[in-house]
């Protein structure tokens, strides 16, 4: 069957852009450091081809992402939380990372071309939206959500394949999205300053096929957590216990898929428990430590 014209100028595009330098997906994540509590990116994710992408929505940086390019699956994105209104952005193209396929560091997400076939330099190292035509029973869920964040740029940074994971439909629906909708409304209201989020999966070994090829690992759990040092302090009970920190799992597969919340040791002791742990998990340096703490500890030094 013959490619359509536009097919080709695709892929000529690319290569060109392959070709326009040698700086590869930063080996740091540098340059977007500050999505993280105390500029500290987590520690102890394991993956055989990990690229740290600072992930880019109209020349600015949005959040970072741990991406494993050989199992086309985001370990982790971390960004700070936006108060929002909990609206979802519809009208954005899905797009692809152009910094794995043309190794430009400072690119900018790009919508997916519109041809018959994704070029296959874009498929290589990551996702595509062929790979979930036949994921019979997933969904494209992203792990920082477009609910998460108030700025529309931010919103429509979210619908990048790199930060997205496939989650089963009913899981989805019934228990993840309602739970990211339970933590915006908890840092809307109980939140005084910046919450810095980051949610992962751990891998289950599994693998969506296309074209009898393994292409995207199937996550067993997916997971979050936030800090937020500036809190509430006169929040119920109920709730100033899950601050400044705290966060939660649920599994991808099986029938039960409630999610678990638990403070944030407890949730790194099972990230820890996972095949994916290289060693002790720290999602929060320092196990994110309140504002309060910091000025007591100032006004002890100052005495």
């Amino acid at each position: 069957m013959m490619r359509p014209l536009s097919s080709y100028v695709w892929i000529l595009c690319l290569l060109m852009m392959s070709l326009r330098g040698d700086t590869s997906v930063a080996s740091t994540f540098r340059d977007c450091s500050h999505f993280f509590y105390m500029q500290t990116p987590p520690v102890g994710m394991t993956g055989s081809s990990l690229r740290r992408i600072c992930q880019r929505y109209a020349n600015e940086a949005r959040y970072a992402t741990l991406y494993d390019g050989a199992r086309r699956l985001p370990l982790y994105s971390a960004y700070i939380f936006k108060k929002s209104d909990g609206k979802r952005r519809m009208d954005t193209p899905w797009m692809y990372e152009p910094q794995l396929v043309s190794k430009d560091a400072s690119g900018s997400m790009r919508a997916i071309p519109l041809t018959d076939d994704t070029p296959p330099l874009i498929q290589d190292g990551q996702a595509v939206l062929e790979d979930y035509t036949d994921a019979v029973g997933y969904r494209r869920a992203p792990l920082n959500p477009d609910l998460h964040q108030s700025d529309p740029g931010d919103k429509s940074s979210t619908y990048t394949l790199t930060n997205v994971v496939p989650l089963k439909e009913d899981f989805l629906a019934a228990s993840w999205s309602p739970y990211q909708d339970l933590i915006r409304r908890r840092l809307n209201n109980f939140c005084h300053g910046p919450a810095f989020v980051v949610t992962g999966v751990t891998d289950s070994g599994m693998s969506i096929q296309r074209d009898n090829l393994d292409r995207l690992a199937i996550p067993r759990h997916v997971w979050l957590a936030y800090c937020c040092p500036r809190f509430d302090h006169n929040s119920p009970y109920e709730v100033r216990f899950m601050f400044p920190s705290y966060g939660g799992y649920a599994p991808n597969e099986g029938t039960e898929h409630s999610v678990a919340e638990l403070p944030l040791k407890m949730l790194e002791s099972f990230l820890k428990s996972q095949k994916d742990a290289d060693g002790d998990v720290t999602i929060f340096s320092q196990g994110c430590v309140s504002e309060s703490s910091f000025k007591k500890k100032r006004e002890v030094n100052t005495v």
